[in-house]
């Protein structure tokens, strides 16, 4: 394992210019980053996530997340409550949403969704894991469960086959740590593009290609953009590639195990000089769908 001191003073690079978590398999994960696909599936959809990132670096990322969406009955109106737990390091930190969506048809196929999203965060810092020089330099205190709320929204423009969407999961720039008038934990707003699309490549739709898109762009942080691309057979299985510019490539595979669970797992190889320390990410998720007489969800989806 290396160093400690590595990764924080990795640690405190990014902490000047904040992002919120990264997903590989972001596609399945839309609802953590845009609030206005809350709903959107037509079916309560349940959906878990474990990402663990640069394995073999001491104080690497570790994240959790757990998410429920569901359109609420005879309106255009969908619901959904996500938690998200970030290891990063000296701090560990919840995020608790809830969003709200409404959507109005365009055409026959499309529809326009506009979403809310309401957020409370609980940062810690530990400054036990720390490794510093001057072990009676005060500038590091402890902080326990400091709580900061957020406002966010978005836009969602989506049919069974395509999608696009813009949004802004965090309206509000806090500084979830500052001692001493330095920022030393600045949450800064962040913004997302998305699309994808779904292509049929034979007459039976047997096999289904979908590229799709992902950019965010910070303050003080370079623009971010992940470039995937998912084959799916048969409705069952799902293998794809995804790149994250001047960051890392990744291999992606799922798996429809039955009409309402599927399982995916991603891999990342890391294209940075990081890469000297680590031997990659890993990420796997669970989504359920509950389906009732009312649900509109036929078939497997890619989003």
């Amino acid at each position: 394992m290396k160093k400690l001191g590595l990764i924080f003073m990795f640690f405190t690079i990014v902490c000047s210019a904040q992002q919120d978590s990264q997903f590989t398999q972001y596609m399945y994960n839309t609802i953590e980053i845009n609030p206005a696909y809350a709903g959107s599936r037509g079916v309560l959809s349940a959906f878990g996530l474990y990402r663990t990132q640069w394995i073999g670096l001491d104080g690497a990322p570790e994240t959790s997340t757990f998410s429920v969406n569901t359109p609420l009955n005879n309106s255009n109106l969908g619901l959904g409550v996500s938690l998200v737990n970030d290891k990063i390091g000296p701090t560990n930190e919840n995020t608790l949403s809830a969003d709200l969506s409404y959507s109005v048809p365009t055409s026959e196929s499309f529809q326009l969704s506009f979403g809310i999203k309401a957020t409370a965060n609980l940062f810690n810092l530990d400054k036990s894991k720390l490794s510093y020089e001057d072990q009676n330099d005060e500038m590091f205190q402890d902080l326990r469960n400091k709580f900061t709320p957020n406002i966010g929204a978005g836009i969602y423009w989506h049919s069974d086959r395509a999608y696009l969407g813009l949004s802004v999961p965090n309206f509000i720039e806090t500084n979830r740590y500052d001692d001493n008038d330095v920022a030393v934990f600045k949450e800064k707003i962040n913004y997302y593009f998305m699309a994808g699309y779904v292509f049929n490549l034979d007459r039976l739709e047997y096999i289904k290609f979908k590229p799709a898109l992902l950019t965010k762009m910070v303050e003080g942080a370079p623009l971010q953009v992940d470039v995937s691309g998912n084959f799916m057979f048969n409705d069952k299985f799902v293998v794809g590639l995804a790149y994250r510019w001047s960051a890392s490539v990744s291999a992606m595979a799922g798996f429809q195990v039955t009409k309402g669970m599927y399982i995916g797992y991603g891999y990342d190889h890391e294209t940075t000089n990081l890469r000297r320390y680590n031997s990659g990410s890993h990420e796997i998720f669970l989504r359920f769908d509950f389906f009732n007489n009312y649900s509109k969800l036929t078939s497997p989806r890619f989003f």
